[in-house]
């Protein structure tokens, strides 16, 4: 008989509300009972998912329903759960809150239903009685569809308190209350301006954390929350083409992986992989010089924190335009494009010299130039697209590019039908691409393949 498995999505009433706190706190608390634990996370975020991963020893993995078809999402999600006993799934933002107004479009509650897992919500027990309760059944009847199958009562300082609001939420709302989150000293997640601070500088494994995950197990009822998270069937889902297994044979990846460039989504690792390409890190603050290599992957990050270490690694530097220059296929997301570029202006004006291969300056500013997601439409070749091919991905950065030459992208936001911004974005200079747009490679596998065919080039 095969071993149960569980999963719940743990959402809640708006960002803010202490979703990943608590997601990170039970991560700890079932990893301790001796769990095989995948965290995910609805949504395109790097950040929380760096925070799971650290706290659970295993790469959180994103559930994105924009960029990717529910059948290639299902099968990742099946994918992911060969090797674990429960997923814990991170919402977005508040239960209901997708891209534009259609709450079954790229929502928390639309991937729940997808994939067949029960809801437990989290709702803020501060300064509040028997409110809370119309709170709990506003959501219920808002999608009488959606097993919403627990509530977790957050910032709650007393027992008292606690029972007063379980008693109301059990009687007016007839769904199981599982305990509360009380307040504790040293658990806040630090805030940065690109939101939280990376996995790579958190303090989950400090005293305070394992005091939080231990006070948990005492006032929620953990036993109670897995009964209400049995799987009992995956989610159907198939894979559509990918690449070849020997497409990337004979090839090396060299992938920038230190302080200011961390933000991948494993699954486009492991479909890298799946080619048989030799992926290698490095650090382009650190090390001296580029790995031998055909190909190079500059993440997304925060180069801008690092910019005087990245300017004063002249060799580094070097190294990557002798790269460019000799047809190894260089590939730049968000960060690696403004690493790429000529200069790189923070926002109180100082300046640093960057790679010069994609001619332009990144400026810093202090408000977001761009938010959320969108569709790209090659207008020529890149790295990852024909002509005409439309990549789905998002965009979130604070700087702005101003290029030297030509756009290679038609950037559009569509929101409930509507197209409500568009413009030019991506840029090839030989074969070197980079853009802001971080993307999904599942949502079309194959597009690895002009990738890898451009690295050939500089065998």
């Amino acid at each position: 008989m095969a071993a149960k498995q569980y999963t719940f999505v743990l959402a809640g009433t708006g960002s803010g509300c202490g979703k990943t706190t608590v997601t990170l706190g039970l991560l700890n608390v079932l990893k301790q009972r001796g769990l095989r634990v995948q965290p995910c996370k609805v949504g395109p975020d790097y950040l929380d998912t760096a925070w799971h991963t650290a706290i659970s020893g295993t790469a959180s993995r994103n559930l994105d329903s924009f960029m990717l078809p529910e059948s290639i999402l299902n099968a990742l999600f099946r994918e992911q759960m060969q090797d674990a006993d429960i997923a814990v799934i991170e919402g977005v933002m508040g239960l209901y809150d997708g891209y534009g107004t259609d709450p079954d479009y790229c929502s928390t509650a639309a991937m729940a239903k997808q994939l067949g897992c029960p809801v437990i919500l989290l709702v803020d027990g501060k300064a509040v009685s028997t409110s809370i309760a119309a709170t709990v059944m506003g959501f219920q009847h808002f999608d009488p569809t959606l097993n919403i199958a627990g509530v977790i009562v957050n910032r709650v300082n007393s027992e008292s308190h606690f029972q007063l609001l379980k008693t109301a939420i059990e009687h007016y709302c007839a769904v199981p209350v599982l305990g509360y989150v009380p307040r504790v000293d040293g658990v806040a997640l630090p805030e940065r301006h690109l939101g939280l601070v990376t996995a790579r500088e958190s303090v989950v494994n400090q005293q305070s954390w394992q005091d939080f995950s231990a006070q948990l197990e005492n006032t929620l009822n953990i036993d109670q929350l897995l009964a209400l998270s049995h799987l009992e069937a995956l989610p159907q889902g198939d894979w559509p083409e990918v690449p070849a297994a020997n497409a990337g044979e004979g090839l090396t990846l060299a992938m920038a992986d230190d302080e200011a460039f961390n933000f991948y989504y494993p699954d486009n690792v492991k479909l890298l992989a799946r080619t048989g390409v030799n992926i290698v890190r490095f650090s382009p603050i650190h090390d001296r010089a580029l790995p031998d290599c055909q190909m190079v992957w500059l993440g997304g990050g925060y180069p801008e924190l690092h910019a005087a270490a990245l300017a004063a690694n002249t060799t580094m530097l070097a190294s990557l335009r002798q790269a460019h220059q000799r047809g190894v296929a260089i590939y730049a997301e968000c960060g690696g494009l403004m690493y790429l570029g000529s200069v790189l202006e923070e926002a109180d004006g100082v300046e640093h010299r960057m790679a010069d291969i994609i001619p332009g300056r990144s400026k810093m500013g202090k408000r977001l130039t761009r938010f959320g997601y969108c569709e790209a439409q090659a207008l020529q070749p890149t790295l990852l697209a024909a002509e005409g091919d439309v990549l789905r991905g998002h965009e979130f950065h604070y700087s702005d590019f101003s290029p030297e030459t030509p756009a290679v992208l038609a950037c559009r936001k569509v929101r409930d039908g509507q197209t409500v911004q568009a413009w030019s974005g991506g840029w090839r200079i030989g074969n070197t691409f980079a853009s802001y747009l971080h993307v999904h490679f599942a949502q079309r596998p194959l597009m690895l393949n002009h990738w890898l065919n451009a690295a050939r080039e500089a065998l």
